[in-house]
């Protein structure tokens, strides 16, 4: 479906992005992945096990990011999963939430996606679509996540009015629920595989996410070309209704 167009995925030196370029490589387009680490993105590279392009950039960098798509020549369907490492600068009581650190994960976030999708459009062709990763806490409603529900909330916000500003452009997003990746990682091994378990006993489908299960609805978005202004949950179920 993809042979020969040209994909560019921010942010993917690990996890989703990884996984997500991985999917759109092996089905034969030519991929070009962006990552802030040099040596991450050569090491993602290498188990992705298809030719991938990679170019080291900080997407909170605004002039980084206008010399790279200045650079670019056209882009069949753009993917921005960036994010601000951990993100636990927007986690946790909102009465103890600190103001620079949760504007810390809005540049990390928000304005980077906001500065990469402003920066590519003229590259766009008329029939590409852009893709956003944002996350399950802009539709849930657990203490502790306001910080986090704000940043991907705005994200969100924007797909179904960029859908049509941008149009015939398709814009949409996946929006992840407990995925076992990197994000996590400040978690003692213990601790993680603790809450993964409890995590996954509350979700219908009875596990947390892969990234691999993001990469897939990644391109179920791009490849569909009568789907725009959707933002599609892949969370596990994590917010039907149980009637419990």
């Amino acid at each position: 479906m993809f042979q020969g167009q040209q994909v560019i995925v921010m942010g993917a030196s690990h996890g989703i992005g990884e996984a997500t370029a991985a999917a759109f490589a092996a089905d034969g387009a030519a991929v070009t992945i962006t990552g802030r680490s040099k040596e991450r993105l050569e090491s993602a590279a290498e188990r992705i096990g298809h030719p991938v392009t990679t170019a080291e950039l900080d997407a909170t960098d605004p002039a980084a990011v206008t010399a790279f798509f200045e650079a670019v020549d056209h882009i069949d369907h753009l993917v921005v999963s960036l994010g601000p490492g951990s993100g636990h600068g927007a986690f946790g009581p909102f009465t103890e939430l600190a103001e620079e650190s949760l504007r810390a994960v809005f540049d990390g976030k928000f304005f980077a996606h906001f500065r990469v999708v402003q920066a590519a459009v003229p590259k766009l062709t008329r029939t590409a679509s852009i893709t956003l990763v944002t996350a399950l806490s802009s539709r849930g409603a657990m203490p502790g996540t306001a910080g986090l529900a704000a940043v991907n909330g705005a994200l969100d916000a924007m797909v179904p009015p960029l859908a049509t500003e941008l149009a015939p452009v398709r814009v949409n997003a996946v929006s992840p629920g407990v995925v076992d990746t990197a994000w996590w990682a400040s978690m003692p091994e213990a601790d993680r595989t603790a809450f993964f378990e409890k995590a996954a006993a509350h979700l219908p489908v009875r596990r947390v996410g892969r990234p691999e299960d993001i990469a897939h609805s990644v391109l179920y978005l791009a490849g569909n070309g009568n789907v725009t202004g959707t933002v599609l949950p892949c969370d596990g179920g994590a917010n039907l209704a149980t009637g419990v």
